[in-house]
């Protein structure tokens, strides 16, 4: 099977939606498949907007010779007019990754109204979808407005396979001092690293401590005032470490990082799935997310970890304090967090049910109009 996917940037930008990209690819190839990559350059999204009347971004797509082509839904703002001249040009079905929708995040008003009507112009030229979890396809299907068109739902497998006992996890979690909190994911507002800083400031000193692992852009303002806000914070609690950013990590040392810790705690305002919760997990840490979007096709709230509401500071604040207070209460979430990870699907697993898709899709050769 000949595979085209398109994406913007490079696949081995870092992130949950990347990941799932470069583990498919790499699945594909493994069983034969050639694939052939599209990267576009990241830009504004007004420049990506400009991409829809590029003669040459028409002309490497008209003439891609694949018998399907794949498209990240991230990169929506180029091809929702360029997917509808293709129409009548191509044989092949195009088929979108869905992670997340840009209309799930929080924008202005003004803003968020082109959003959804770009985003809805986009969905409908499709030929199929990919969907990360049942969330996903639930807010495509609402926001397309008819009948979805032929998808499978596949979720992420989890990306490390780690070895740790049982009594390793029970043993940890009783460790005395305070409760160690991980936060892992881009420090982007989406990932509202600002509210578990807010929790963690109102917390009496030597509850827990916190460690950020994620990147962010030169540019970004939010990225140097959540790095500035947790060096004050350490500055004035001194007498303990409290916080520590480690910035993007490999996979050997976020594997160690991951083992020494006690929850996964990222409360999002927005997830897709949220493959971070899920790597938590398999090393034994309950997770602490929020009840908007797909966390909990993951999370069983108070049984795997908690979902609480997002930007809610006190409701967050309120739960370390318990998890640090009451470690028995710990170990139990602990061991079914590793529970529940075992229980979910690998990214083989994964691979090979989008693969079947793709071939069923492919050999079909439909044009929607």
């Amino acid at each position: 099977m000949r595979v085209g996917l398109l994406i913007y940037g490079s696949l081995d930008a870092i992130s949950g939606g990347f990941l799932y990209d470069r583990k498919l690819v790499e699945y594909l190839q493994r069983q034969g498949d050639k694939v052939e990559v599209i990267s576009l350059e990241w830009r504004s999204y007004p420049h990506h907007l400009l991409d829809n009347f590029s003669p040459a971004l028409y002309r490497r797509l008209v003439n891609l010779d694949v018998d399907i082509l794949l498209q990240d839904e991230l990169a929506h703002p180029s091809l929702f007019l360029t997917n509808r001249r293709l129409k009548d040009q191509v044989i092949y079905p195009i088929v979108s990754i869905v992670h997340h929708l840009r209309v799930s995040e929080i924008h202005p008003r003004f803003v968020l109204r082109l959003y959804h009507q770009i985003e809805r112009a986009y969905l409908r030229t499709n030929d199929g979808y990919i969907f990360n979890s049942q969330t996903t396809r639930e807010v495509v299907h609402a926001l397309a407005g008819s009948s979805l068109k032929p998808y499978t739902v596949a979720y992420p497998g989890g990306q490390f396979g780690p070895e740790i006992d049982y009594g390793e996890i029970i043993a940890r979690a009783h460790q005395a001092g305070p409760l160690k909190l991980l936060f892992i994911g881009n420090l982007i507002p989406r990932k509202s690293l600002h509210t578990l800083l807010d929790a963690l400031e109102t917390l009496p000193p030597g509850t827990a401590t916190l460690t950020v692992v994620g990147g962010y852009l030169s540019d970004s303002k939010y990225g140097r005032e959540m790095i500035n806000r947790m060096k004050k914070f350490s500055h004035e609690n001194s007498q303990w470490d409290c916080t520590t950013y480690l910035g993007v990590l490999p996979a050997e040392k976020l594997a160690e990082v991951l083992r020494a810790h006690h929850v996964i705690a990222v409360p999002s305002a927005y997830e897709g799935y949220g493959i971070v919760y899920l790597e938590g997990m398999g090393y034994g840490l309950p997770a602490i997310a929020t009840n908007r979007g797909a966390a909990g096709e993951i999370i069983t709230h108070n049984r795997h970890g908690f979902l609480l509401p997002p930007d809610d500071p006190a409701a967050l604040a309120g739960t370390i304090q318990k998890l640090a207070a009451n470690r028995d209460l710990l170990a139990e979430l602990s061991l079914a967090a590793r529970r529940r990870y075992l229980e979910h699907p690998t990214w083989e697993q994964t691979g090979y049910t989008i693969r079947q898709y793709l071939q069923n899709l492919a050999t079909r050769r439909f044009t929607v109009v």
